[in-house]
């Protein structure tokens, strides 16, 4: 039995998204975010060193990391459902939205969570326009137009086909919907993204993806 670890609000949503797609039997092994720090418990970290979410257990296999974890269940149990053929261009382009979603999609949308959190974070009156002055800033002159630059980007991207890799439904999009989704929470998403918006709606759509949030519980990201 494949177990995954799931901690409330994160990338492990799309991990019990893609087992749903695979029609793969799981069990979920919940965890819940400190509300105060909204970081994950400490008996993460008996699972695995870094304590983070996900982690999947597939018999002796023990592993981290969300887009390591889509590839390594696409490729064992998917049996090409959703892998385009080696090769091709389409499974090119896979492979570089699999490391695209988290190496270049993340960064600016952690940014604006962190730099959201300190504007509004409790803080002496004396310090609290400062801490709010330099968060603008860093906001307006560096994490805005990075934000804009990506979701500008993915707009156009899928200009040229109805999903990241092609005209096939893959594993690429189960990966890329985490900072799509993220992207919207934030506000990022405006109207003109269409593609994007419509990207997020047939996602939303897929009875699988229903499914995952039933087992997955209450997913609000990067509020």
């Amino acid at each position: 039995m494949i177990k995954v670890h799931h901690l409330n609000n994160s990338r492990s949503q799309r991990v019990l998204w893609l087992l749903e797609e695979l029609g793969l039997p799981y069990e979920v092994v919940r965890y819940e975010r400190d509300p105060r720090t909204m970081l994950a418990p400490a008996a993460l970290r008996a699972v695995h060193p870094l304590g983070k979410s996900p982690v999947l257990e597939d018999g002796a296999l023990v592993l981290a990391e969300s887009g390591a974890i889509v590839e390594y269940l696409a490729e064992t149990h998917g049996a090409d459902r959703l892998l385009p053929p080696p090769g091709t261009p389409e499974w090119r382009r896979l492979r570089y939205w699999m490391h695209y979603a988290e190496g270049s999609a993340m960064p600016p949308l952690l940014m604006s969570l962190v730099f959201s959190r300190v504007r509004s974070a409790p803080a002496p009156f004396f310090v609290r326009p400062i801490a709010r002055a330099i968060a603008d800033k860093v906001m307006a002159d560096f994490i805005g137009p990075q934000l804009r630059l990506h979701v500008d980007y993915m707009e156009g991207e899928l200009a040229r086909s109805p999903w990241f890799a092609g005209d096939r439904f893959s594993a690429a999009d189960i990966q890329m919907s985490f900072p799509l989704e993220a992207a919207q929470a934030r506000g990022a998403l405006t109207d003109a993204h269409p593609r994007l918006r419509a990207f997020l709606a047939r996602i939303h759509d897929r009875p699988a993806y229903r499914r995952a949030l039933e087992k997955g519980g209450p997913y609000e990201l990067m509020r």
